[in-house]
């Protein structure tokens, strides 16, 4: 009896690990998984063009507190998650709000908005946002920078923003 014990125990387990572990991941093709902010050439062709990378992980922390542009400026800006985690569980995005903007209450509310990125729907918070991404992704958006004055930025996914949260400076 013990010994079919034991067969049952491993045909169940080995049958688990290989359902786990076969199928189910989906390819990004746009997404690439390797960048260096440093080799973006886009400034060198555009003075008038804001290049910033932030980088987030999978401790829901942003590696940059700050991010500083000049009045006029149109902005390209690249998120770059170096975690392992699938977005699904770890997932980052940067939201810039508009000035005013309670980020507590827009968290909450993004926080049930998961078909639309956990952007709400319809909200007029905010100034630009990248798409949600998972480990090894990146993602980049280009937008125009607002009047000067101090936006907060946050990671919308929820429970995030309480760690991944800064300033974006227009000066």
């Amino acid at each position: 009896m013990k010994k079919y014990l034991n067969l049952s125990i491993l045909v169940l387990t080995i049958t688990s690990f290989t359902l786990f572990n076969c199928g189910g991941k989906e390819e990004e093709k746009e997404e690439k998984t390797t960048y260096d902010f440093k080799k973006d050439k886009s400034t060198k062709k555009d003075t008038n063009l804001a290049i910033l990378g932030i980088i987030g992980d999978d401790n829901m922390q942003f590696n940059k507190k700050e991010l500083r542009v000049k009045a006029g400026q149109r902005v390209k800006l690249t998120l770059k998650h170096n975690g392992k985690i699938d977005v699904n569980i770890m997932g980052h995005n940067v939201v810039i709000l508009k000035k005013g903007t309670d980020k507590a209450a827009f968290a909450a509310k993004a926080a049930i908005a998961k078909d639309n990125g956990y952007i709400p729907e319809g909200t007029d918070e905010v100034i630009a946002h990248t798409k949600m991404i998972g480990g090894g992704q990146i993602t980049t958006i280009e937008f125009d920078v607002p009047e000067v004055g101090e936006y907060d930025f946050i990671c919308s996914f929820p429970a995030h923003f309480a760690l991944m949260q800064g300033k974006f400076i227009v000066e």
